[in-house]
């Protein structure tokens, strides 16, 4: 089908939805939604919006990095945006019919914008593409309620549900947990299947007001726009609700962190046989190499899974953050480890990364899980053997805050060469920046400890 007859379908797709403005989005490092809202008319006549590159090297705080100039053109250059059609859907929260659409990045003489996050998923992917293998993935995110919290200097609270009372235990599991937000998910749920969001299953996590969400598996590129989706809708439902939903990695300090699991598997491009398994259902090498990949290369990637300074307060080996993972170990079937191989027939095997963070950018957070993955099959890495223990046992082998993550991933050039060493640098710039930001922030519990004691 030619670009013309997209445009065709998606007139009629807009006449018969009466759409009369268009959400331009653009996912920037950090995983916000960046870009321009246009009356559909003049989306319609194929004018491309544009927006200056400096949109990636932003902070989470709006700032932008000291050594900007040596990372960007100074001239903060024009970008144009190109829709991705395959990912318009509606906005179902917006008061007037509204589209959003997904757009890539690409410079007025149609090069690519090599620090784009969605141009980083694309590149990965192309690399195992060249191979002859297609990584197939689905994501759990995990998320808190929480009551509405509008002074930054008090702690989070849990949320108060349909009975009026405030969750203030742990409910793993509880469909009763659950039904006490019911309006809320009900919402959500209608909400995502406006957008055609593949959601599969809802659960109580272990957290006060903690839930996770499953999504079916698919395409890695697809699955992260529906992660980006996602994340919007789920904030937008929590305050219609008077609450908020967070994807913080660790909101509250006595509950555990919030994860978002990253299932891999790759398939053979041209019999679409999942390639990690041989006939009689046993691992193969190349399963092997991909675990590898990931052992070896994950804790020089952290800062693209843990991306936070907030992100490393779930990572610390703690009774509260309970199965969160402080190691690359790997076994069956076991939650103590980083890397949970899940028991599965032939068509299912897979490996879970249980290390990212649901506060993860998700285009990058699923580039940097395959790229090591990738890295292990070139390299024809071997695992350690499998972890039957608690793995918790074996150690801290993390990185183990933000500052150290960063040092690790510029140190390591065989990641800066596949990802590119621009991305790298900028990312790394943007990210110091944030770390700066939050060291000269004077903490409560050192008013508490030290004003009058030292």
């Amino acid at each position: 089908m030619g670009p013309d007859d997209n445009v065709t379908q998606l007139r009629e797709w807009f006449k018969e939805r009466g759409i009369t403005e268009v959400e331009c989005l653009v996912p920037d490092i950090t995983g916000e939604a960046k870009g321009k809202i246009m009356p559909a008319a003049r989306y319609l006549h194929g004018e491309r919006p544009r927006l200056p590159d400096s949109i990636f090297i932003q902070t989470t705080t709006g700032d932008f990095p000291e050594n900007e100039d040596e990372i960007a053109d100074p001239a903060e250059l024009d970008m144009q945006l190109l829709g991705d059609l395959s990912t318009c859907c509606l906005v179902p929260w917006a008061r007037e019919p509204t589209a959003q659409i997904i757009h890539e990045c690409l410079y007025l003489n149609d090069d690519p914008v090599l620090v784009s996050p969605r141009y980083i998923l694309r590149r990965v992917l192309q690399l195992y593409a060249d191979r002859g293998f297609k990584p197939i993935i689905a994501p759990e995110m995990e998320f808190y309620l929480v009551q509405r919290n509008t002074d930054a200097d008090y702690p989070l609270k849990p949320p108060v549900g349909r009975s009026g009372r405030q969750e203030n235990s742990r409910r793993a599991y509880s469909i009763d947990a659950v039904n006490e937000f019911d309006p809320v998910f009900e919402d959500m749920y209608d909400y995502c299947e406006a957008q055609e969001l593949s959601l599969d299953t809802l659960i109580h996590e272990e957290g006060s007001g903690q839930m996770e969400v499953n999504f079916e598996h698919g395409d890695p590129l697809e699955l992260a726009d529906q992660v980006f989706f996602f994340k919007r809708t789920l904030r937008e439902v929590a305050m219609a609700h008077g609450m908020y939903g967070t994807f913080m990695a660790k909101p509250m300090a006595e509950e555990p962190g919030s994860s978002m699991h990253i299932h891999q598997s790759l398939i053979d491009a041209d019999t679409g046989e999942n390639v990690f398994a041989s006939d009689d259902g046993k691992p193969t090498t190349l399963f092997y190499q991909f675990i590898a990949g990931l052992q070896h290369y994950l804790p020089q990637s952290l800062a693209l899974l843990a991306p936070n300074v907030n992100s490393y307060r779930r990572l610390m080996p703690n009774s509260s953050n309970s199965s969160a993972p402080i190691n690359t170990e790997w076994g069956y079937d076991n939650r103590t480890v980083g890397l949970r191989v899940p028991h599965s027939n032939r068509k299912g095997m897979r490996v879970e990364n249980r290390i990212a963070g649901a506060d993860v950018n998700p285009y990058l957070a699923i580039a940097a899980s395959l790229a090591c993955g990738y890295l292990g099959l070139v390299e024809e890495l071997e695992p350690r053997p499998p972890v039957k223990h608690d793995a918790y046992k074996n150690g801290h082998r993390l990185p183990s805050d933000l500052g150290r993550a960063l040092e690790a991933l510029e140190t390591c050039d065989v990641l800066k060469k596949l990802l590119g060493e621009r991305f790298i640098e900028t990312y790394i710039a943007v990210k110091r920046t944030e770390e700066i930001a939050h060291f000269k922030v004077i903490s409560s519990w050192e008013r508490e400890y030290l004003l009058l004691r030292v």
